[in-house]
């Protein structure tokens, strides 16, 4: 048993050997057709690697033939199932602006938002290729308002929207947990107004609220009175506009001492 293992063995390793000097002398080859006809065969078999390779090879040689529009399509995915997204959105990119009145151009301007949006890291990371990814698919959605692709480019849309609102909410969340209240209550605010559909919005008020307290609390006597009802006016946002908010009740307890505070920092300066 051992032997016949063995021996099944070094066969394999002579067939891989084999196939891959094979593969090699192709990429030294000077017939473009052969070259060609074995990059689409490995692109059907899933071989990417190898038929990237071989697409690169001939886009020299096929640039203004017939076969340079199939091929330029293919080799851009190619990328695209190599998982090199930063790639794909480039030559994506580069079929729609090559081939605009193509019937895969419209595909290719989606997948070349798509492609930015798997290129675009978790949301605690350096936003920008998100942004660009939501950017992309936002203007694809407003250039093709009936195409087959809006519905899935949409959801992609709104999941970069909701990685950015995250990205934000943590930022004004660090700033409250370091105590720094005053940028905290801005960055809250500006959660606020930057994503309207969020699901979150009155946590996002009632954290405001908080910072603002907090902020009028650490502040010099002559700014405090101002700074409370700047709280209070927040607070009031909060009741008005979510009034079946779980955050009420907690909320009201900052308004409650707010409003004492006022009250006291008034009979102290009659």
């Amino acid at each position: 048993m051992p032997i016949r293992k063995n021996l099944w063995i070094f066969c394999l390793g002579i067939m891989l050997l084999s196939a891959c000097q094979g593969y090699e002398k192709l990429l030294k080859s000077s017939d473009v057709n052969l070259k060609l006809q074995k990059a689409n065969e490995y692109y059907d078999k899933k071989w990417y690697q190898h038929a990237n390779q071989l697409y690169e090879a001939l886009i020299p040689v096929m640039k203004n033939t017939r076969n340079y529009q199939p091929l330029y399509y293919k080799y851009s995915y190619t990328f695209y199932y190599m998982k090199d997204y930063l790639s794909a959105s480039y030559h994506f990119k580069n079929y729609t602006e090559f081939f605009p009145n193509s019937k895969e151009a419209e595909e290719c301007e989606f997948m070349y938002g798509l492609s930015l949006f798997k290129y675009s890291p978790k949301y605690s990371l350096d936003p920008t290729n998100t942004i660009k990814a939501q950017e992309a698919l936002q203007s694809f959605i407003n250039t093709h308002p009936n195409s087959k692709y809006n519905k899935e480019a949409q959801g992609y849309v709104d999941e970069s929207t909701n990685k950015l609102e995250m990205k934000a909410a943590d930022a004004a969340q660090l700033y409250y947990n370091i105590g720094q209240y005053k940028a905290a209550s801005v960055a809250y605010r500006s959660v606020l107004r930057n994503y309207p559909g969020s699901g979150v919005l009155d946590k996002y008020q009632y954290m405001e609220v908080r910072s603002l307290y907090y902020f009028a609390k650490g502040s010099i006597p002559e700014k405090q009175e101002e700074r409370y009802a700047n709280m209070i006016n927040a607070y009031h946002e909060l009741v008005d506009q979510y009034p079946k908010s779980p955050y009420l009740r907690d909320a009201e307890k900052y308004y409650t001492q707010a409003d004492s505070h006022i009250k006291k920092i008034r009979n102290e300066h009659k």
